[in-house]
């Protein structure tokens, strides 16, 4: 699943007229070198939640056919946050654990990695933190997350999920990741890894500039 129902407050006013996730680094929208990447991972099934134009969302990506994959868009009518969206496409996500990749990041993480077999209720993907987040979001230790620890990572927005981390919530109720998230942590359920490579979470123009010229170098 890709999350590209937000509205990108701080994007605007890029954001008033095109979608984040439409939004272009490198000659392509960011959204596409997501769904290249997965695509060239062997996720062939997307599922992408939309809310903010998304007429512009599903007309420029179609049903995906010319990236080799096949998306099925769940219609939000207001965005329901991050683990509301996910809760309210479950019936498009199946029974089995799915991953999810927040649309407005560039990364060049190995999506093969999100095949491999997952015990955990959840498996988060994070990143050093950035000048942005200096206080991270989450300690790591022997492959399990912590709420609280002496060194934290920041969340890439790249996860597993199994489908009963969201049975609590009720379809179409706004919810925050986060809120689902930390219990289990603090239980113990939560597993993790830290990745070292390219990452951006493309939150403002300065940032989707500075990327825009990276790729473009």
């Amino acid at each position: 699943m890709i999350l590209a129902a937000g509205r990108g407050e701080r994007m605007r006013p890029l954001t008033d007229a095109t979608p984040k996730p439409l939004l272009e680094v490198g000659g392509r929208p960011l959204v596409v070198w997501l769904i290249e990447g997965l695509a060239r991972a062997g996720f062939k099934d997307l599922v992408m939640n939309v809310s903010h134009l998304a007429p512009r969302i599903e007309t420029a990506l179609g049903d995906g056919r010319r990236y080799g994959v096949r998306i099925e868009y769940s219609r939000e009518a207001e965005a329901l946050e991050t683990a509301g969206g996910i809760a309210y496409a479950l019936p498009l996500l199946g029974n089995a654990p799915f991953a999810v990749v927040n649309g407005d990041i560039h990364t060049d993480f190995d999506f093969a990695k999100l095949r491999e077999p997952n015990v955990a209720l959840a498996h988060l993907v994070l990143v050093d933190n950035p000048p942005h987040h200096p206080g991270g979001d989450f300690a790591l230790a022997g492959g399990r997350l912590a709420n609280d620890g002496a060194v934290r990572y920041t969340f890439s927005g790249i996860g597993i999920y199994h489908p009963a981390l969201f049975s609590g919530i009720v379809a179409g109720a706004r919810c925050q990741l986060a809120a689902v998230l930390r219990p289990q942590i603090e239980a113990g359920r939560v597993s993790g890894e830290h990745f070292r490579g390219r990452w951006t979470d493309v939150g403002t123009p300065e940032r989707l500039a500075a990327l825009d010229r990276a790729l473009q170098t």
